[in-house]
């Protein structure tokens, strides 16, 4: 079976790599073009490309996803299936050319979460269950019939780095799995509920910033959800803290949201309801550092400020 991967940032590996462990013919990878990234603006190539350059897979870059030449490529490969994880949206004109069509792996269990940041959303609703969906790709995002479906259990430590590494490796055995399945034509799929639809947009930096007037449950999913990107955070003195850790605290606040307490080596914040300790955080232009480490050098200055905006 020849098989056309497309796929961009490190989410994305898991899933060719047990495709190559397996002895699967992957014709190609297509991937963005490569990026200016950094202070230098170095020309950095996708997660995905520098894997697939590694295992000597042919890459192809198109700029523009409804480019005839990319169409002709893609057609001169003559390939069984498509196979998308993480990559952009592709028109029709793509996703038929395999001729078993082409199905994405999503990091939810469709039809929730349907959109670009399922993994940080589930935490932020503090969901205790997500999972991983593979589906057939229609014109409409995220609505194809599904095939195959994994439950993943969230747990309490869990953030977005963690949960979104659970996610990559479970979901690269469902790709596998759905590969076996459409080549031995053993599958059915079902059609979405669209009553039980929910969306995970992208996340912006107004989603980022802490509302202290919130609960503490809430602040601390929202935490949780965007640890270690993006990041969450509050203003104090003018100046952006982002903060990666927390810990609910089952004490009632005392003060308005937002007003902070130093406890020995505690940083407590009031919120809505209970307080939440900080664990870690990094202040504008600095390094990411230990709530003990943050008091030695900032004391002085919450105890100017009072209180995270």
């Amino acid at each position: 079976m020849k098989i056309v991967f497309f796929g961009t940032p490190e989410f994305a590996i898991p899933s060719l790599k047990i495709l190559i462990e397996n002895n699967y013919n992957v014709v190609a990878v297509v991937t963005v073009p490569d990026k200016e990234k950094g202070r230098g603006l170095k020309v950095e190539p996708s997660p995905i490309k520098k894997f697939a350059l590694e295992n000597k897979l042919n890459v192809i870059q198109p700029e523009n996803l409804k480019d005839e030449n990319f169409h002709n490529q893609l057609k001169e490969l003559k390939p069984d299936l498509g196979i998308v994880v993480a990559y952009r949206i592709l028109p029709v004109e793509v996703y038929t050319i395999p001729v078993y069509g082409t199905f994405n792996l999503h990091a939810s269990l469709l039809p929730k979460y349907r959109g670009a940041a399922p993994i940080q959303w589930a935490l932020i609703n503090g969901e205790k269950v997500t999972g991983v969906t593979t589906f057939f790709l229609q014109q409409k995002v995220d609505t194809g019939n599904i095939i195959l479906q994994k439950e993943v259990a969230i747990d309490d430590e869990d953030n977005f780095y963690s949960l979104h590494n659970k996610l990559a490796q479970i979901g690269a055995e469902l790709v596998l799995e759905t590969v076996k399945r459409i080549e031995s034509g053993n599958f059915e799929v079902k059609q979405q509920n669209e009553m039980e639809a929910t969306l995970a947009p992208k996340i912006t930096k107004e989603i980022c910033r802490i509302k202290w007037n919130q609960s503490a449950i809430q602040i601390h999913n929202l935490i949780r959800g965007l640890s270690p990107v993006p990041g969450a955070f509050t203003v104090l003195g003018e100046k952006i803290y982002k903060i990666y850790k927390s810990k609910i605290i089952e004490s009632a606040s005392q003060q308005s949201p937002g007003n902070i307490l130093i406890d020995n080596e505690n940083l407590l914040v009031n919120t809505n309801d209970k307080l939440i300790s900080i664990l870690e955080i990094q202040p504008e232009s600095k390094k990411k550092m230990t709530v003990k480490e943050f008091l030695l050098g900032y004391r002085k200055l919450i105890e100017e400020y009072k209180k995270f905006e």
